[in-house]
């Protein structure tokens, strides 16, 4: 039997996603992102962190969805990722936060099996509370 992991929901277009409590920093309020020049659309920009430099990518805009104006709702959700190079941090402009839940991860569906372009890599699993 595995242990009920901690996940932050958060909401993205009418959507609901999650990403583990244990890859969270911090969560932010919006603020003003420097613009990369040729950046992709979904890399917003830049933000300070305390004297960090952090990536901000527009989740909408990362999952094919319309963009959208902020809101007082809007938030910055800094994460912890670790790679094949190391940690790195990376923002995610998201539309709201709404809850820290526990899933049991034993429990998650497997990402869907669907053919053609897309991979599903940024996908864990599906959960249902």
């Amino acid at each position: 039997m595995t242990e009920p992991s901690q996940y932050l929901t958060l909401g993205v277009a009418g959507e609901l996603f999650a990403v583990p409590v244990a890859m969270v920093q911090e969560i932010l309020d919006m603020r003003p992102i420097a613009r990369l020049p040729q950046a992709p659309d979904t890399l917003l920009g830049m933000i300070d962190v305390r004297g960090q430099g952090i990536p901000v990518l527009d989740l909408r805009m990362a999952l094919g969805l319309p963009a959208a104006a902020d809101t007082e709702n809007t938030r910055i959700i800094v994460l912890t990722l670790v790679g094949a190079t190391g940690e790195h941090k990376l923002g995610l402009r998201a539309d709201r936060v709404f809850e820290v839940t526990v899933l049991d991860e034993a429990e998650l569906d497997p990402p869907p099996a669907v053919s053609g372009s897309w991979s599903g890599h940024c996908i864990a699993g599906i959960g249902r509370r």
